[in-house]
């Protein structure tokens, strides 16, 4: 039995089409400019980025589980990363959410991955791996905020006397 090609994989064509969502779904008129809904997102502060991030997780991982090789995710995951730390940038990252286009760039890689006939990844180890580094990212992170917070209780309890 013969592997489906991007096109005529349903599961595919699903991450293209919320990709085209998350990035191009919407031209400026009278221009050739397009934009999506994660810039957009990006414009609410503080949490504007996380449903993008969560979104683009989700169709790495779909892209992981129809073909892409570990070294394709990694590329997918930097454009990702890349895109959410320059994107919570104020200002400056809101330009660049408009003009960087991480999970299109994504479904070109994997688009390209398949034209090469390479969409036989399986990615288990690299999804287990991922998941350690971001459970070690966010304990980190706790650990740092408890800090943090024991500390500026510190000083406050003794500026108060």
């Amino acid at each position: 039995m013969s592997t489906p090609t991007f096109d005529q994989d349903d599961r595919l064509r699903w991450v293209e089409r919320i990709s085209r969502l998350l990035d191009s779904q919407f031209r400026v008129p009278g221009t050739s400019w397009r934009f999506g809904l994660d810039p957009l997102m990006g414009l609410i502060p503080v949490v504007g980025g996380l449903p993008s991030l969560a979104i683009s997780g989700i169709l790495i991982l779909t892209m992981l589980r129809h073909g892409a090789s570990g070294s394709l995710v990694v590329r997918m995951v930097f454009n990702v990363i890349l895109d959410t730390l320059i994107g919570a940038i104020p200002v400056v990252g809101n330009i660049f959410d408009f003009a960087y286009k991480a999970n299109d760039r994504n479904v070109r890689l994997l688009r390209a991955h398949y034209a090469e006939g390479k969409y036989q990844g399986s990615g288990k180890g690299l999804v287990l791996v991922l998941l350690l580094v971001l459970l070690a990212l966010a304990g980190l992170f706790v650990w740092l905020a408890w800090t943090l917070g024991a500390a500026l209780w510190h000083w406050a309890e003794a500026r108060s006397w």
